[in-house]
């Protein structure tokens, strides 16, 4: 099994993709880990926020294979606590057979055909966190979530 985390567009603050790249290679000690960009929707001036979310949505869904088992970053998600995190990732594991694709939507969310084809949604938390900042987020908490499995001292309760 494979863990991905899509997203749409180029993280571009410097220092957040700094943080990225190091918990990303920290990542391929323990699981198969990629960090998927989708490029950004042309032209989104001249469309409504339902048509952009709909271009987006089939762009994640060209990537998506049918045994994928797909979790949305929605605010309106479930929230875990770190070690719970780490629970349903193991869990997971043992579950799947294809790969776990964690994704992250354009600026208003997902489309109608996301949410239907999404296994679950994940919330980080009730507040809302630029879409750049989650991504370092996302791969720090996977990382722990490794590390919990592993009984590493990095996770402290």
């Amino acid at each position: 099994m494979k863990i991905q985390l899509l997203a749409i567009g180029k993280t571009t603050t410097s220092y957040l993709q700094q943080g990225i790249d190091i918990y990303t290679k920290r990542l391929t000690h323990y699981v198969p880990f990629e960090f998927k960009i989708l490029p950004d929707v042309k032209n989104t001036k001249a469309m409504t926020s339902d048509v952009q979310k709909i271009k987006e949505g089939e762009m994640f869904l060209s990537t998506i294979g049918p045994g994928d088992f797909i979790v949305l970053l929605d605010e309106r998600g479930k929230e875990y606590t770190s070690r719970q995190f780490s629970e349903f990732i193991e869990r997971k594991m043992v579950e799947i057979s294809r790969n776990l694709i964690f994704v992250i939507g354009g600026p208003y969310g997902f489309s109608d055909e996301m949410y239907q084809r999404a296994d679950m949604k994940l919330s980080f938390s009730k507040m809302t966190f630029s879409h750049e900042m989650i991504r370092l987020f996302f791969v720090e908490q996977v990382y722990r979530a490794m590390t919990i499995m592993r009984g590493e001292p990095y996770h402290h309760d």
